[in-house]
């Protein structure tokens, strides 16, 4: 089964660099430490790397298999478990798919809320956002892509900003090094593997990518390079933050930025949130594109309807999540259906597959 994708409309196989770390670089670099501290401490910092690590193992699997069958995840799944299975598995992944889109736009909106705007409506915001998503999507996948590849580039200066907090650095709370056990790092691991969610639209992308195969090495390179600024993220926070400071922290690297100071801005924070927008757009952007590419190969509707449709649905479900703990629900499905691709269907589809290619050739 080949990918029937003409070569106008696929990228260079380095591309899939950012769109991998875009997708994996979003809101919950805001929130992520005051998550995985809670179990392993100042030790979290271990399972950042560990997590890091088994997505690196899961993209090997996907790669295995798309590979070999040179088409999408779609397609594979009505090949090995029939229409009306593959068609489950497939629904399934177009709802993850959504999920993303809507728990990264409302978790945003809600730092623009609490930090810039309070008296914003998300209705204003749903308008202001909207023709953008529209537009990007709409203009194919070589836009998105292009919009991943600005969404890395343009707010790396970012990362600058965690030179300031090292000024009031207490390097000790690094100390004692590996004092937590196995479980609890393990644990760590879990929640963390949940910031590094939206990979898997590689599923859908595969055939978008000329000589795909040699795309891997530039997808495993953009989940190290996540690890990294996950990894200095962390460690500048915990250092600047006691461990129980940081729990009861709801978003770290906010506060972070609420320390500098220069002498032509003042709230340096409302710098870094209106910059985030360009950090949040690619993740928005390419998810809504692989439900809407999903969609099409799923029940052969046309990709504009299923657009419009996609954001039909976000824009009924955002305005009606009005709390932070409506929000915390909002996200805690989505983390349940991350687990279920991690650590279920991810493995299931690399064993499945392999099964059935045996089963094919000895036949």
């Amino acid at each position: 089964m080949q990918s029937t994708v003409e070569e106008r409309f696929q990228v260079s196989p380095y591309l899939v660099l950012f769109l991998v770390n875009s997708i994996q670089i979003g809101v919950g670099v805001l929130s992520f430490q005051a998550e995985i501290v809670k179990w392993a401490g100042n030790d979290a910092w271990i399972s950042i790397i560990i997590s890091g690590m088994y997505i690196n193992i899961l993209i090997w699997m996907m790669y295995r298999v798309l590979n070999k069958e040179k088409t999408d995840i779609i397609a594979i799944n009505k090949k090995i478990f029939g229409k009306w299975i593959g068609n489950l598995f497939n629904i399934f992944l177009l709802i993850y798919f959504l999920l993303i889109s809507i728990v990264i736009m409302r978790t945003y909106f809600e730092v623009i809320q609490v930090w810039m705007f309070p008296r914003v409506s998300l209705l204003s915001l749903c308008v202001i956002f909207f023709p953008l998503f529209y537009y990007i999507v709409e203009g194919g996948f070589r836009i998105v892509t292009g919009i991943c590849f600005f969404g890395v580039m343009l707010p790396l200066y970012l990362i600058l900003t965690l030179i300031f907090p090292l000024e009031f650095a207490h390097y000790d709370n690094l100390l004692p090094i590996f004092h937590h056990s196995i479980n609890e790092i393990m644990l760590s691991a879990k929640q963390m593997s949940l910031s590094y969610i939206g990979f898997s639209t590689l599923f859908i992308y595969y055939p978008f990518i000329k000589n795909p195969e040699k795309s891997q090495k530039w997808a495993q390179f953009g989940v190290v390079f996540s690890i990294l600024i996950y990894l200095i993220t962390y460690i500048v926070t915990i250092v600047f933050y006691s461990e129980e400071q940081l729990k009861t922290n709801l978003w770290p690297t906010l506060d972070l930025w609420k320390i500098i100071e220069m002498p032509f801005v003042e709230r340096f924070e409302y710098i870094g949130i209106s910059s985030w927008a360009l950090v949040i757009l690619p993740n928005i952007t390419l998810a809504y594109w692989a439900f809407m590419r999903g969609a099409k190969q799923t029940f052969g509707v046309k990709q504009r309807k299923a657009l419009l449709f996609s954001l039909l649905v976000t824009l009924f479900v955002v305005p009606f999540v009005k709390t932070h703990s409506q929000i915390k629900l909002l996200s805690n499905s989505l983390s349940f259906a991350g687990y279920f691709v991690f650590f279920g269907y991810i493995p299931f589809i690399f064993i499945s597959y392999f099964i059935y290619s045996k089963v094919r050739k000895n036949k």
